[in-house]
């Protein structure tokens, strides 16, 4: 194809999507369908964000549908799990097994019915048939198609079984599968990110199996039904699914029904261009959130790397479905760097501490980190006191990434009163008295008045008033002395949380 005709696709597609958005307004019906096979990761995580906001961009509805047809590969808690973290991650669906709705249930596992009357449909059709071939035959056939170096497939041996045969089988008990009759003459279909594609699968594929021998559907016949029968008009899902779809678009149409609009989304890849896989132990949700990463910081990041938003640090969910333009979203890989997240998480955490009712959550949090840090050292309860704590969030804001950093070591002096010997004192210059008598002097003078910006030019006016001790060392002496710590850190901040001279090691 050429290059004129792919932009031509590309125009006409755009358009397409433009005047698709702009008339579905109250009728988007969109769903994120995870296998509880598993924990929510990354890569889902952000199927499901995609899935949220076009939802809410068009007035829509987002569902949950867990669909946990594998009863083998079941993960003890996944359920529930994904549905936690989807409302920790502020992107709660509208319906969902927890919430409920008006075309439930949920669960695959309870729709089996519905399944098997529409397997049973295809059958009494002709588009589908019972097969009887063993998982001896079946993997005989594997290992010669690997021998000869073809792709393996099934040899669609059991549809040219007579009606009789069929039923004597049946009425023997013999074990079986319902398979889907793959034909040939695909009709092309508009992706709303691919454009116009066509897999011709009953050239490379043999029939596949729509009802397991247990009585479960697969993922094949299970998420056409769903989607038809909970009305989702949009299927935003991941790329790796585009060459299926054909598939799914004869069931479609052996069944009669009209199907949604499809749009594949580019796959989430390491910064390398690597997978992202789920053996990454820290792209798990959960991981995130035990961490501290916030999760409107996690949400920026995957949408920064992708496509179909303005590229900016610092959004909220908000601000990214006003941004969110369907049109914009590209088909290459988007490449995510998790280095930059304690970035991003910096900037969000800034933002909660300048949000009144965010910095009282995060108050509340600290004071049970220090608490837990600390309890046996405090010997102030004033450290632990709303306004103490509030002070040093707005004089931390935009330097650090997490809460949990006020808590480690070099914070320690913020609850803990330092322990510092006369002889450290007395090594680093011998005027400590009079140096203590002009931060007193200071500290009096400025009262309630003390501002960051003034202390600096402050403490360099003081450094200036001693006799033989240089402004370095004047400033390793106040860190020493109010923090306890001999390592570079923020004087001006270690001053202004410092509280009663009197109290640290100061030789006054």
């Amino acid at each position: 194809m050429s290059l004129w005709l792919r932009s031509c696709q590309r125009c006409y597609l755009n358009a397409a999507v433009r005047r698709c958005c702009s008339t579905v307004h109250g009728e988007v019906r969109v769903r994120f369908a995870p296998s509880p096979t598993g924990f929510l990761h990354l890569g889902g995580l952000r199927t499901a964000l995609y899935n949220y906001i076009f939802a809410k961009k068009y007035g829509g509805v987002f569902i949950l549908r867990l669909e946990d047809t594998d009863q083998s590969r079941l993960v003890p808690g996944a359920a529930e799990s994904i549905e936690d973290m989807l409302e920790w991650a502020g992107i709660p669906p509208d319906e969902s097994p927890r919430r409920g709705g008006p075309v439930g249930p949920y669960l695959q596992s309870q729709r089996l019915d519905l399944y098997s009357q529409t397997a049973q449909q295809l059958v009494n059709s002709g588009h589908a048939y019972h097969c009887f071939c063993s998982p001896q035959r079946l993997e005989l056939l594997k290992k010669e198609a690997l021998r000869s170096g073809q792709t393996p497939r099934y040899d669609n041996r059991c549809r040219h079984l007579r009606a009789d045969q069929v039923q004597e089988k049946l009425a023997q008990g013999t074990s079986h599968v319902i398979r889907f009759r793959l034909d040939e003459g695909v009709e092309p279909f508009q992706d709303l990110i691919f454009g116009w594609n066509r897999h011709e699968v009953a050239q490379v594929e043999g029939d596949p199996v729509v009802i397991k021998a247990d009585g479960f559907p697969t993922y094949h016949l299970a998420n056409i039904v769903d989607d038809h029968y909970m009305k989702i008009s949009h299927v935003l899902r991941g790329s790796e699914w585009l060459i299926s779809t054909s598939k799914h678009l004869l069931m479609y149409q052996a069944l009669g029904w009209k199907p949604p609009t499809f749009g594949h989304l580019p796959l989430l890849m390491n910064k390398d261009g690597s997978k992202l896989s789920k053996r990454q132990g820290d792209i798990f949700i959960q991981s995130f959130q035990r961490d501290e990463i916030l999760p409107e910081a996690l949400l920026d990041i995957t949408t920064n790397c992708g496509s179909g938003f303005t590229n900016r640090i610092g959004r909220r969910i908000d601000e990214l479905i006003s941004e969110f333009n369907p049109s914009k979203i590209t088909t290459h890989s988007a490449l995510l760097d998790l280095e930059k997240l304690p970035e991003f998480n910096r900037i969000h955490l800034q933002q909660r501490i300048e949000d009144e009712d965010q910095c009282v959550l995060l108050i509340k949090d600290l004071q049970e980190q220090i608490q837990q840090a600390y309890a046996a050292e405090i010997q102030e309860d004033e450290v632990l006191h709303e306004d103490y704590i509030r002070r040093v969030l707005q004089l931390r804001k935009g330097h650090i990434s997490s809460l949990k950093e006020l808590v480690s070591p070099d914070y320690s002096y913020l609850w803990v009163r330092p322990s510092v010997s006369s002889q450290q004192v007395a090594a680093l210059t011998a005027e400590a008295q009079h140096i203590a008598s002009l931060v007193l002097k200071l500290i009096e003078e400025r009262g309630e008045e003390l501002t960051v910006d003034q202390l600096s030019k402050d403490l360099k006016t003081l450094a200036k008033q001693t006799k033989a001790t240089k402004y370095r060392e004047v400033m390793k002496l106040l860190r020493l002395t109010l923090s306890g710590l001999q390592v570079p850190q923020d004087i001006v901040f270690i001053f202004m949380t410092g509280g009663d001279v009197k109290s640290t090691g100061f030789p006054v």
